[in-house]
C-alpha cells in the first residue's frame, strides 16, 4: 500500500510538472532556444569526436593513458553528483519543498509516501533530462568502440548518481528553505540574503571563478569516494580496467548513502511542512514609515491624488519587489562581458552606453508599462473613483522618475568616468541618460494602456505576478532603440557607409543590385529620431484619455 502511495504521489507530480511546462508556450520555446543554442555545439562536436576516441579505445591504450582516462573519468563524475545536488538544492528551496495542497497532501498519506514521491518525482525530471544524452554519446562512443557495453553501462551510471545527488540535495535544499522561511531571525532579511547570494553567484561567473572551482574539484575528487561510481562507466571502455573494490565501494556506498539520505528527509520534511512561516511585519511596516517620509517630502510641491498615486506604486512594489524581476533580466546578458572589463580593467564606451541605455528602459518598466494590469482586483474601484487620467498616470510617472533619475545619474557618471569617454561625451551620457529616465515612463505609459495584461504569470517556479504583456514590452523595447540606433547613425555621421553596405550586399544576391541614396537613409533617421522624441508626448495623452475612457468588460 505504501509503494502504490508513493507511485502515485510521484505520477502525480510528474504529470502535473510536464502539463504546466508545456502549458506554458514562452518557458517552453526559452527551453528550447537553450537547448538549440548551448546544448546544440555541445552535443554536435561530442558526436563527432566520440566514435574517433571509440576507435581509439578498441585498437589499444597504452597503460599511462588508461590512467589518465581514469582520473578523467572518476573526476568528471564527481563535479557531476555536486552539479547535481547543487540543481537539486536550487529546486526544492524554490519549488520543490513547497508541496501544492499540503493539507490535502499530509493529511491523505504518511510524511515518509510524501517525501520518497516528491524525491522520485524530481529523480524523473533529471532523469528525462541527462538519460537521452546519455544513451546518445555513450551510442557515439560504442559505435566507434564496436562494443555495446558503453550504452548499457553509462544510463547506469547516471542513475546512480542520480539516486544519491537527488536525496542529499533535497536533505539540504529543505533545510535551507526551512531557514529563510520559517526560522524569524534569518527570515526577516531574506530579501537581502537572496540578493547577496545572486550576487555572488554572478560574480564569480563574471570573474572567471567557476573555472578554478572546477579545476580544484576535479583534481581533488578523483579519487574521493564521489568519484568511484565513475569506474561504472570504465566497464566499457575497452583497453581500461576498473577498480573491483571501488565498484563494490559505490554498491556499498550508494545503499547507505540513499538510506541515510530518505532516512534524513523524513523528519526533516515533517519539521518544515508543519511549522508556521516566520512572521516578517516589520518589513511592512519599514515600507510604510518610508512611504509616509516621501509623502512627506512630495507634500508641497505634488498635488494628493498624485502623491497618493506615487507612493501606493512604491510601496506596493517595496512589498513585493518580485514584481520588479522583469526589469532585472537583460542584466543576465551583461554576465558575459563582466570577465572582459574586470581583466582590462576599464569599460568600453560602448559598453557605458549600452549600460546607460538600459537604465533609460528600465526607468519606463518600473511602474509605467502597465498602469490598467497592475492595479488588479482594484480596477473597477479605481476607474470608477473621482481619480482622473491625468492624476493616475502622473503618479505612475512620478514614480518612474523618483526611482529612475538617481539612478540615471549615479550610473552614467560613474560608467563616463570609468570609460575612455572624454569630459564633453561624458557630459552628454549623463544629460542623455537623466532625460531618458524622464521620459520614458511617459513613453511606456501610453504603451502600455494600449497593450494591458491583467493575469498574473510565473515569475519563478513558485510565485507569480502580473506583468507587462509581451506585447508592451516589444513595442516600449523598440520605441527605444529605434530613435537611439537613428540618432547613432546620424552621430557618426553614417548614412553613406550604410548606402554602400546596402548595395554591396544586394550585389551579393540573384536579385538585381539595389541602390539607396545616403540621402534617403539621412531623411529615414532624422524621421526616426523625431518621431521617437514626439512619441512620450503623445503616449502621455493616450495614456489619460484610454484611462478616462476605458470601459470595464
Amino acid at each position: 500500500m505504501t509503494g502504490h502511495a508513493t507511485a502515485s504521489i510521484t505520477r502525480t507530480e510528474l504529470r502535473r510538472t510536464i502539463r504546466a511546462m508545456a502549458g506554458n508556450r514562452t518557458k517552453l520555446l526559452m527551453m528550447v532556444v537553450v537547448a538549440l543554442f548551448m546544448l546544440g555545439p555541445v552535443t554536435a562536436v561530442g558526436l563527432l569526436f566520440l566514435p574517433r576516441l571509440g576507435e581509439a579505445a578498441a585498437n589499444g591504450i597504452a597503460a599511462d593513458t588508461a590512467v589518465t582516462v581514469t582520473d578523467v573519468v572518476t573526476g568528471a563524475t564527481a563535479v557531476v553528483w555536486i552539479f547535481l545536488v547543487i540543481m537539486t538544492v536550487m529546486r526544492t528551496v524554490t519549488t520543490v519543498a513547497d508541496v501544492d495542497e499540503p493539507a490535502f497532501l499530509l493529511l491523505s498519506t504518511t510524511v515518509r509516501n510524501a517525501v520518497v514521491g516528491v524525491i522520485a518525482t524530481e529523480l524523473s525530471l533529471f532523469a528525462i533530462w541527462f538519460l537521452p544524452v546519455t544513451v546518445l554519446f555513450a551510442s557515439a562512443f560504442a559505435y566507434g568502440a564496436g562494443t555495446v557495453l558503453p550504452v548499457i553501462v553509462a544510463p547506469v551510471l547516471i542513475g546512480l548518481v542520480l539516486v544519491t545527488a537527488v536525496p542529499v540535495g533535497f536533505v539540504v535544499g529543505i533545510w535551507i528553505r526551512h531557514l529563510i522561511t520559517v526560522y524569524e531571525p534569518i527570515a526577516r532579511y531574506r530579501t537581502l540574503l537572496f540578493a547577496v547570494f545572486w550576487l555572488v553567484y554572478f560574480g564569480v561567473i563574471a570573474t572567471g571563478g567557476v573555472e578554478t572551482v572546477l579545476q580544484t574539484l576535479f583534481t581533488t575528487l578523483q579519487s574521493s569516494p564521489l568519484g568511484w561510481p565513475g569506474h561504472v562507466l570504465l566497464l566499457g571502455i575497452p583497453g581500461v580496467e576498473p577498480s573491483m573494490v571501488e565498484l563494490g565501494g559505490t554498491i556499498v556506498g550508494t545503499v547507505f548513502v540513499v538510506g541515510l539520505a530518505v532516512a534524513v528527509a523524513v523528519p526533516s520534511a515533517r519539521i518544515h511542512w508543519f511549522s508556521d512561516p516566520a512572521r516578517t511585519n516589520d518589513e511592512e511596516v519599514d515600507a510604510e514609515t518610508s512611504s509616509d517620509r516621501l509623502a512627506g517630502i512630495l507634500s508641497g510641491a505634488v498635488p494628493s491624488p498624485v502623491r497618493t498615486v506615487t507612493v501606493t506604486a512604491i510601496r506596493r512594489t517595496k512589498r513585493a519587489p518580485i514584481r520588479l524581476a522583469y526589469a532585472v533580466y537583460p542584466l543576465f546578458g551583461a554576465v558575459g562581458f563582466a570577465q572582459q572589463i574586470i581583466e582590462s580593467g576599464t569599460i568600453p564606451s560602448f559598453m557605458a552606453v549600452v549600460f546607460c541605455l538600459y537604465v533609460i528602459w528600465a526607468a519606463g518598466v518600473l511602474f509605467t508599462l502597465n498602469p490598467l494590469g497592475d492595479l488588479g482586483p482594484a480596477l473597477p474601484a479605481v476607474v470608477t473613483s473621482t481619480l482622473t487620467g491625468r492624476e493616475a498616470i502622473r503618479g505612475r510617472i512620478l514614480a518612474g522618475s523618483l526611482v529612475g533619475v538617481p539612478l540615471a545619474l549615479v550610473v552614467s557618471i560613474a560608467f563616463g568616468v570609468v570609460s575612455p569617454l572624454s569630459l564633453e561625451r561624458t557630459a552628454a551620457l549623463v544629460v542623455g541618460t537623466t532625460a531618458g529616465a524622464v521620459a520614458t515612463p511617459a513613453l511606456a505609459s501610453g504603451i502600455g494602456t494600449a497593450f494591458p495584461r491583467f493575469g498574473s504569470v510565473k515569475v519563478t517556479n513558485n510565485r507569480e505576478a502580473v506583468m507587462p504583456s509581451k506585447t508592451a514590452f516589444l513595442v516600449y523595447t523598440l520605441g527605444i532603440l529605434l530613435p537611439a540606433v537613428a540618432g547613432l547613425v546620424l552621430y557618426l555621421e553614417a548614412p553613406e557607409l550604410i548606402a554602400g553596405l546596402l548595395s554591396s550586399l544586394s550585389a551579393l544576391t540573384p536579385l538585381s543590385e539595389v541602390t539607396v541614396p545616403a540621402r534617403a537613409i539621412a531623411i529615414g533617421a532624422w524621421t526616426v529620431l523625431i518621431v521617437g522624441l514626439i512619441a512620450p508626448f503623445v503616449s502621455y495623452r493616450y495614456a489619460i484619455e484610454r484611462f478616462d475612457w476605458y470601459a470595464l468588460e
